[in-house]
């Protein structure tokens, strides 16, 4: 196979990741996990740049193996309850989420990530450390909906429509 070929099924294989998003219930109303990206470029960035915690994937790994190991490294928090599959979302880039559903509590405020360098400021030749994830936090569904990714709504959507079920 030709070196193109190559990339392109490399990049074929990292297109896709998986997550976890976590819920709970106080006082009888869902709540839902996101976490927010690190690093400079998110900094100033609120509404719609939240996410659930999520990871790429290479062939050999399953999704569910992925997701827990993703919470852990993007928060810290083991997660040992079941998971429930949700329909996969494929992003406009061509990436496909695979989402799983968790009831757990977590303090947020306990929330340590993992950590990826990157040169900072641009071209400066200072390379700087930045956390994967910056903070975690439980939102209500309407308020999560606000916060999270336009292309992760679709998980959330999917979640709510389970949780409210009567």
């Amino acid at each position: 196979m030709s070196a193109a070929g190559h990339r392109g099924e490399a990049r074929a294989r990292a297109r896709r990741s998986a997550g976890v998003l976590l819920y709970r219930f106080r006082d009888g109303v869902p709540q839902v996990l996101l976490v927010h990206p690190g690093g400079p470029f998110w900094q100033r960035k609120d509404e719609g740049a939240w996410s659930l915690p999520k990871g790429e994937f290479e062939e050999g790994e399953t999704p569910e193996a992925v997701a827990r190991r993703e919470l852990l490294e993007e928060t810290g928090f083991a997660l040992d309850a079941p998971l429930t599959p949700l329909a996969p979302v494929r992003q406009r880039g061509g990436k496909t989420i695979h989402a799983f559903a968790a009831e757990a509590d977590f303090d947020a405020s306990t929330m340590r990530s993992n950590t990826f360098a990157m040169e900072w400021p641009p071209r400066s030749g200072r390379v700087e450390s930045f956390p994967e994830v910056d903070r975690a936090a439980w939102f209500d569904l309407d308020v999560a909906a606000a916060k999270l990714l336009a292309s992760q709504r679709p998980i959330l959507d999917e979640l709510a429509q389970r949780l409210l079920k009567p």
